[in-house]
């Protein structure tokens, strides 16, 4: 356990996307605060209230390290999951260096995801689906046949939130399992030739943060976030165009019970963690799909969500940096985790051709002064500034948040704003927080609870 000194002044962010423009935004909050990043392309919004940065990848450890001693940092927040698998938190802290981020060995919750599935299983942990994990294409055609072909793919490591297939959706037959089976043994999709088939959940799915020091877990409003490309959640998986949270802290789909049912489950992982000798402090989240028989572990990571940390960071009214010693000396449970009871919609700009092939290096007209008029905040993600111009990368360009008493509100806020946002070649999805997506959403749990909602 690294020692914690009692004033924290140099803070480093470790990448540069909306997720980490988001922490940024709320550490800026703190007072007595210098701000540090590390990011592969420098994003504008960092940039602008970052004391220092330095340009590199965010897995090149031994150059961040080095970065972090000569700029004398008291504390790091890590936002990719790439860094934790690469050890950086490990290297921070043989340094004497404070970092609210989980060690190599407890991200594994995150980076192997047959680890994560065992651990659930031998510590007996509830919201469990079945699964088995396969190297050999004959046995894993006969587990999709005993699952009656209802199953998910998953490549075992990081896959950027890209590498999961689901039956209905992105293959229809046993055909497609086995094509894409076989693109994950020969291409080593997440790092090695296996596969994880977990069998598919019908449901609803929704998030939930936390920060934890390892013993204790102070969760975060629940979020929805929408993967597909297009309205109406068709096309294909991406990292999240955008999400949306409640001003209660649920979702209109989800009561109470479910969403302490999803803290518990976090919990329960937290000491399970503890117990394998891999003490976990840092932010985490999980994603669960709300089923008719309650939530079922979809995945945990071992970060941030991107994007629902936009949804939650900029209504956190406690001080994150008093929050990250608290975790950092196990003291979080004297600690009052507040919100404000306001509701968010977040919706991202990518640019022409995401989830397909990006069209890069293409300018975004966006008046900053009239999206902050507007009452909505701005996050850049991948972006390249040249001069006063904003351009494209490959990757999500911005992301837009409303905050206001209802997702309606919230919602209407997000579309004023991204009028301001112009260029002929971005591309967002404007159903997202909509009332009509939302009813879609609630008739849906309806349909598999017979429990009547309304928004």
């Amino acid at each position: 356990m690294v020692e914690v000194e009692l004033i924290m002044k140099n803070v480093l962010v470790v990448g540069g996307g909306a997720r980490e423009h988001a922490i940024c935004h709320a550490i800026s909050r703190s007072k007595n605060i210098k701000l540090f990043s590390i990011m592969k392309n420098v994003n504008p919004g960092i940039k602008k209230i970052a004391f220092d940065y330095y340009q590199i990848s965010e897995t090149k450890v031994p150059e961040i390290v080095r970065y972090a001693m000569k700029k004398k940092i008291d504390l790091v927040f890590i936002g990719p999951e790439a860094p934790l698998e690469a050890g950086l938190t490990d290297a921070l802290q043989e340094k004497g260096i404070a970092v609210c981020a989980p060690t190599k060995s407890a991200a594994r919750i995150e980076t192997d995801k047959e680890w994560m599935r065992d651990l659930l299983q031998k510590y007996g942990i509830s919201g469990q689906l079945a699964y088995k994990t396969f190297t050999l294409v004959d046995e894993a055609k006969t587990y999709i046949e005993e699952l009656q072909g209802n199953v998910v793919l998953k490549p075992i490591g990081l896959t950027g939130g890209k590498g999961v297939k689901v039956a209905g959706d992105h293959f229809t037959d046993m055909n497609g399992a086995i094509h894409y089976i076989n693109q994950i043994f020969t291409q080593q999709i997440g790092g090695s030739a296996k596969v994880v088939i977990e069998q598919k959940a019908e449901g609803e799915e929704f998030t939930v943060q936390a920060f934890t020091d390892g013993k204790t877990i102070k969760a975060f409003p629940a979020v929805q976030d929408h993967k597909r490309l297009n309205p109406g959640d068709n096309g294909p998986n991406t990292g999240g165009m955008g999400s949306y949270s409640q001003e209660n802290g649920l979702l209109p789909f989800i009561n109470q019970q479910d969403y302490d049912d999803a803290v518990q489950i976090l919990y329960d992982i937290i000491h399970a963690l503890a117990e394998e000798n891999c003490p976990y402090i840092g932010p985490i989240y999980g994603q669960f799909m709300l089923t008719a028989e309650g939530p079922k572990v979809i995945e945990i990571n071992a970060r941030f969500g991107d994007p629902e940390a936009m949804n939650v960071l900029p209504l956190l009214e406690s001080d994150i940096i008093d929050l990250a010693r608290a975790m950092l000396d196990q003291s979080l449970d004297v600690k009052h985790l507040e919100f404000s009871k306001n509701a968010t919609v977040c919706k991202y700009i990518v640019p022409e051709g995401y989830g397909y092939k990006s069209v890069a290096d293409k300018k975004i007209y966006l008046d900053v002064d009239k999206i902050e008029d507007a009452g909505a905040l701005l996050f850049y993600a991948s972006v390249n500034q040249d001069g006063a111009d904003v351009k494209t990368t490959t990757s999500r360009s911005l992301a837009i948040v409303g905050i206001a008493d209802s997702i309606s509100s919230a919602e209407t806020i997000c579309e004023n704003a991204l009028r301001h946002v112009q260029s002929d070649h971005i591309y967002m999805r404007h159903d997202i927080g909509t009332k009509e997506l939302i009813q879609k959403r609630i008739d849906h749990m309806n349909k598999l609870r017979g429990v009547k909602t309304t928004i």
